[in-house]
């Protein structure tokens, strides 16, 4: 009997494909934090996994594959600055250190998924 992986590890592969795609936006709002004009950008999770189950919907209907592309969403500033830049360099770590803490969270499951399918394989 095959083990059907998109099945049994469930989100996570696509979670953490979000999460290192948003580390990327936020690594680029940190390294534009003296850019004039720079806008900060940020992507919605739920939005993010919103899509994943929609086209996951879809692929099983027809067998597609899933991308994965999310939609950019600009970051509303607390503090605007003069020379209109948004990025808020306290605010864009926290927001990279809870998305870091988010991405070993979701790693965390992944390998409990495939001590379980291991432990399944060995007969255990």
């Amino acid at each position: 009997m095959a083990i059907d992986f998109e099945q049994a590890l469930g989100v996570h592969p696509s979670a953490l494909a979000f999460r290192t795609e948003r580390a990327k936006v936020i690594a680029g709002n940190l390294a534009n934090a003296d850019t004039p004009h720079f806008k900060a950008r940020d992507i919605s999770f739920e939005n993010a996994m919103d899509s994943v189950a929609s086209q996951a919907r879809a692929k099983h209907m027809q067998r597609r594959s899933i991308s994965q592309h999310h939609e950019m969403l600009y970051r509303n500033p607390m503090q605007p600055s003069q020379d209109g830049n948004t990025v808020e360099l306290g605010i864009e770590q926290a927001k990279f250190a809870e998305n870091a803490m988010a991405f070993e969270t979701s790693m965390t499951f992944l390998n409990m998924k495939f001590s379980g399918l291991r432990s399944a394989i060995k007969g255990q």
